[in-house]
């Protein structure tokens, strides 16, 4: 049975909102003023310490500092890393369906391991899940095709789908040989046409019909 990987951050779950609230409490912390949900939602995608890298570039914050306000932002994330995050709509019947039909499933994202594995306890999607890697699992982080490969292997599985939201996404998925169906309402930067993708889809109740269309 195909198996099907997902990302998490604007692929399973609208979480921009939380991961702003943590680097503002940072960037307060340093007299810095507030950045707007839109600017933090262009600099998701290639995991928390890339994130404070672009946020520090666009306050203008010296970058021998990075390693330590990585470190404080990533403390107040996992102070409350699911408050005002989300799942897309029909997610949960998605993954049930998928299942229902004996696929293993797996997450595979550059969000630290740790609220990784606290959001999906606390938005109630583990038990879906039977393989999760983060982006401080291994040394490499997507788009390195590596972490897509491992969590193909703790699943099992040689025959996998992957899906997700962004031009990483896409790029892992290209280097990983593996389909990808692409989620048109996360935090894409690139136009669709831009990316390599088998499939688009822009709601959760097309997902079901894609997979088995792929398998």
């Amino acid at each position: 049975m195909t198996a099907v990987i997902f990302d998490l951050d604007g692929t399973l779950i609208d979480s921009a909102p939380d991961i702003r609230i943590a680097v503002n409490k940072m960037l307060a912390e340093r007299d810095k003023d507030p950045l707007d949900l839109h600017t933090i939602i262009g600099f998701v995608g290639n995991g928390l310490p890339k994130l404070v890298e672009r946020a520090m570039r666009h306050v203008g914050l010296d970058l021998a500092d990075h390693a330590e306000l990585t470190n404080i932002t990533q403390t107040h994330y996992k102070a409350s890393p699911s408050a005002e995050t989300r799942l897309y709509p029909s997610v949960m019947d998605a993954l049930a369906a998928l299942r229902d039909e004996g696929r293993p499933l797996g997450v595979c994202t550059n969000k630290p391991f740790e609220p990784t594995v606290q959001i999906l306890e606390e938005l109630a999607l583990a038990p879906f899940f039977d393989a999760v890697l983060g982006g401080d699992s291994l040394k490499v982080r997507k788009p390195d095709p590596a972490p897509l490969f491992e969590t193909a292997r703790q699943l099992n599985a040689s025959d996998y789908i992957f899906v997700g939201d962004s031009g990483t996404d896409a790029e892992t998925a290209d280097r990983a040989d593996a389909p990808f169906l692409l989620f048109t309402e996360g935090y894409r930067r690139d136009p669709v046409e831009a990316l390599r993708h088998n499939a688009t889809f822009n709601h959760y109740d097309q997902l079901h019909a894609l997979v088995r269309g792929l398998s």
